[in-house]
């Protein structure tokens, strides 16, 4: 795991790549969820996704655990084996697992290479440095005792027994055929030196870009640094460390003072004890990772040896270097089109409430793929019109500011209602508003809804004051129940109109009204006997386009409270029981009035499948609110047209400004 922590040889910093985050993310995605991982961001401040090669504060990461640890109430050390046991798996994903099987044939050679695992890491992590898995100098590697430990190593190492066993016996041969001129030739950076640490010989390069180094004799520890291991500069740290690979970096004051532009060279190799000759021979190469360093160290390809693989990784890892740009920026690029489309969702479900608010959704959605809505007819339906007494006396006094406050004010309320007992506000018109029950979604207990809907009515405008007297206003309200036909009208801006005597009835149920009186209808009035209301007879009256009608006034519901049509939720919700309440509370604190037919009502047009409703009383779910399959027949008007067919007068609604 530290191998993706950047920082110096042989010493963590504060900082890690984003490598560590992205696992840390998989292992909460997929051992506890989306969910998780969202609440676990979120209260740790952080952003969604992490750039692989990018380095973070380690902070991010400690965040991330100490909220795993909070959320999830385990100790920190439970959740850190955790992910230390899934670290395995999700390097195993990245492509990491083959160079950890390749390392060595057995558990020592497994930990000897390892350093080649960060030389191989460096070249994608470029602020990454390895670290000697024996660390500081009077640091031994532990045996491992316990078996947890030998089972992690034994996965990563993977090693068949047959690689164990097979051993083969090399041979020499009696003498060195090889000159020493062809071998600095052939070698240009090495440096073989005594236990004194003085130079015996060294590669022709090397002493081209280190100019003092020509000087037989001197001591190594005068012109180069060790980096990597962090070791003294003796021969008996060197050999303790034998295995290492050893990064050595040239000191500034050797250089002539014309160089102090440039980087200080690093050399990268091996250390060969020579027993025979008790020298020590240092096989090395510049340690460059592009062609921009080859050319700031003022160097050339032709300057490495043609068998050091220096030449082609330098090659290959500028390839790599613009392959990880382009990932970087692909990446970047994604969190940006994330954004964007999070931001895209939003907006898209802010227009489409709005589009609900106004339209039926199946409509709209008809329309929104480009589909024709045919017209359709329903049998029964029940139609409300209300309008505010003396509204013109009102107008002609008052500023417009306080007409638009005030018919807000009251609309807001009204607007509440409709969820309340789910009926469809169809349209206001000034001062007029109107409702249906039974559309688009017939449901046998429209009528009730609708009067249920009145009476919420004519409590909801106590709270809303006359401009002029500072007194409630009054509205009257008229209701009829009957047929009506459905259909689109329009090709640009189309609108849903509702066809019918039925509308033009209840029109004039309304305009013949009393203030604070609801008006029903000889239909509407049928339709709710024997529902639990308290109805007036008003008598027989002169009905304009009608003739004489006997009408009647909805005075109260017998069988619920003011809470219950108002949507509130009683005072002692908690500890009701039995029939103590008769609705369902929705996510906004809209308590739903329950009705014998609820599992027909249309959802709810904030989303398109909603919560379960529950029953206030049990608590269980009484039904779930689906999406139901509409007809072409469920069409409701937006605008309305109505006509009187038989005498062939009507009233037209159209909204204002058309």
């Amino acid at each position: 795991m530290s191998a993706f922590r950047a920082g110096s040889y042989g010493k963590e910093t504060d900082i890690s790549y984003g490598f560590i985050n992205n696992c840390l993310k998989s292992l909460f995605v997929e051992k506890f969820g989306e969910e998780i991982w969202e609440k676990l961001r979120t209260q740790a401040g952080l952003e969604d996704n992490f750039m692989t090669y990018t380095v973070y504060d380690d902070d991010v990461t400690v965040k991330l655990v100490q909220e795993a640890c909070k959320t999830l109430n385990v100790p920190e050390e439970t959740a850190l084996k955790l992910f230390g046991d899934y670290f395995f798996s999700f390097c195993k994903m990245s492509g990491y697992d083959r160079m950890l099987r390749t390392l060595g044939g057995n558990l020592i050679e497994f930990i000897e290479n390892l350093d080649a695992l960060h030389s191989y890491l460096a070249l994608s992590y470029q602020t990454l440095d390895g670290a000697s898995q024996k660390g500081k100098e009077d640091l031994t590697l532990p045996c491992p005792e316990k078996k947890s430990y030998w089972d992690i190593v034994r996965r990563a190492v993977r090693f068949q027994r047959g690689n164990v066993l097979y051993t083969s016996e090399p041979q020499f041969p009696e003498k060195l055929w090889i000159e020493e001129r062809t071998f600095c030739y052939t070698f240009p950076f090495h440096v073989v030196f005594d236990k004194k640490l003085k130079i015996k010989q060294a590669g022709v390069n090397i002493q081209k870009f280190v100019p003092r180094l020509r000087t037989t004799g001197t001591r190594l520890d005068k012109y180069f640094t060790i980096v990597h291991p962090q070791v003294t500069f003796t021969i008996f740290s060197i050999k303790k460390f034998i295995n290492s690979q050893f990064v050595l970096k040239v000191r500034r004051d050797k250089l002539p003072k014309s160089w102090s532009q440039r980087p200080l060279l690093k050399l990268r190799g091996q250390m060969v004890w020579m027993e025979g000759l008790q020298c020590m021979l240092y096989l090395c190469s510049p340690k460059l990772r592009s062609l921009e360093e080859l050319e700031e160290q003022q160097m050339h390809l032709s300057d490495i040896a043609q068998h050091d693989t220096t030449r082609d990784l330098i090659l290959f890892n500028q390839q790599r270097l613009a392959e990880i740009e382009l990932s970087n920026q692909l990446e970047r690029k994604k969190e940006e089109l994330r954004i964007l489309s999070k931001n895209l969702d939003a907006e898209k479900k802010k227009s489409e409430a709005l589009l609900y608010s106004m339209l039926p959704k199946h409509v709209a959605n008809q329309l929104k793929e480009g589909h024709k809505v045919e017209a359709g007819d329903f049998s029964s339906c029940t139609i409300l019109f209300s309008d505010v007494v003396t509204f013109t006396n009102i107008c002609s006094v008052c500023e417009p500011i306080q007409i638009v406050k005030m018919l807000n004010s009251m609309y807001s309320r009204f607007d509440r209602l409709t969820s309340v007992h789910g009926v469809y506000k169809v349209e206001t018109i000034g001062d007029a508003y109107m409702v249906v029950g039974g559309v688009p979604v017939s449901v046998p207990s429209h009528a009730e809804r609708v009067a249920n809907f009145a009476l919420g009515m004519r409590i909801a405008v106590r709270d809303v004051m006359n401009p002029i007297t500072q007194k409630p206003i009054q509205i009257r309200i008229g209701i009829h129940s009957g047929p009506v036909l459905a259909g689109v009208v329009g090709d640009k801006m189309p609108r849903y109109c509702l066809f019918g005597d039925t509308v033009n009835t209840a029109s004039r149920m309304e305009s013949h009204g009393l203030p604070d009186k609801i008006h029903l209808s000889p239909t509407a009035f049928r339709a709710l006997q024997h529902q639990g209301f308290d109805i007036v007879e008003r008598g027989e009256i002169e009905v304009k386009g009608k003739g004489k009608m006997t009408t009647y006034f909805l005075m109260q519901n017998l069988c619920a409270s003011e809470n219950e049509i108002m949507g509130h939720a009683e005072e002692n919700l908690g500890n009701t029981d039995g029939d103590g309440a008769l609705g369902s509370t929705s996510g906004n604190g809209v308590v739903a009035m329950k009705y014998a037919d609820c599992q027909e009502l249309v959802p709810s047009m904030e989303a398109e499948d909603g919560p379960d409703i529950q029953d206030r009383s049990t608590g269980k779910c009484k039904f779930r609110k689906q999406r139901p399959a509409f007809s072409n027949k469920a069409v409701l008007p937006e605008t309305i047209i109505a006509y009187s067919y038989g005498s062939g007068k009507g009233i037209r609604i159209i909204p204002q400004g058309d």
